[in-house]
């Protein structure tokens, strides 16, 4: 399988992506974790590392994310059973803009990423993509903006059980929270739902986490990825 998740933060991606690898390794026999470190200041960084990235100039931060997500495009990782990637090209085209300094108005990089550029970054990515995977589904995670509000209040003190689910996605270590600001929620929803409705790729998707459980929307997810599994997964689920 090769899954591009992306949503709002606290939209419920990780849980999802989760249940997905348990998934696979029940009936497939295996997958690929998925890639989560296009958020800045990146999961693969701790301590100082994260806090100095965090606050790097722009300029260091568009450079430093688009040679990052151009590597996980690569043929590399396209040779591989399984490709799954979460953010990524999409959620840089919603919080460049916003958070990071670069592709909007008053750009600070503005040679390489002026307003808008992130945008049609993305666009040649998923031309990359198709070449390589033209197969790959991308999927947006999505929850109301009051139950999006909900979640990041609670997570200011999680509990044992939100830390330990957490864990699962490493290996690099836990998702990058606490990008957006609650005022925003409204925005970046629909800022995702634009960069979704303008993706490339032809296989798609919505989950609405706003009123289900996880397990609900695991089925859900499973339901709509079947017309979507290749050859190679179905032979794998057989075998």
């Amino acid at each position: 399988m090769n899954i591009i998740m992306t949503g709002c933060e606290f939209a419920g991606k990780t849980t999802l992506a989760d249940g997905i690898v348990e998934w696979c390794e029940r009936n497939m026999g295996g997958s690929s974790h998925f890639h989560d470190h296009f958020t800045i200041p990146s999961s693969e960084l701790t301590g100082q590392a994260a806090e100095e990235y965090k606050t790097a100039h722009p300029q260091i931060k568009e450079m430093l994310q688009r040679f990052m997500i151009s590597y996980h495009v690569s043929p590399s990782f396209y040779g591989n059973p399984d490709h799954n990637l979460m953010g990524a090209h999409v959620e840089e085209a919603v919080y460049a803009p916003l958070y990071y300094g670069y592709g909007g108005k008053d750009s600070e990089a503005p040679s390489r990423s002026p307003e808008g550029q992130r945008t049609e970054l993305a666009r040649h990515f998923e031309e990359e993509i198709l070449e390589r995977a033209p197969e790959a589904v991308l999927v947006l995670v999505e929850a109301s903006p009051e139950v999006i509000k909900q979640r990041m209040r609670a997570n200011v003190f999680p509990s044992a059980e939100t830390v330990a689910a957490q864990r699962r996605s490493k290996p690099f270590g836990e998702p990058t929270r606490g990008v957006v600001r609650e005022e925003d929620v409204a925005l970046v929803l629909d800022r995702f739902r634009e960069e979704f409705a303008a993706s490339l790729l032809r296989n798609k998707m919505v989950l609405d986490t706003t009123s289900v459980t996880p397990e609900e929307t695991l089925a859900q997810f499973l339901e709509k990825m079947e017309p979507f599994f290749t050859g190679a997964d179905r032979q794998r689920m057989c075998g």
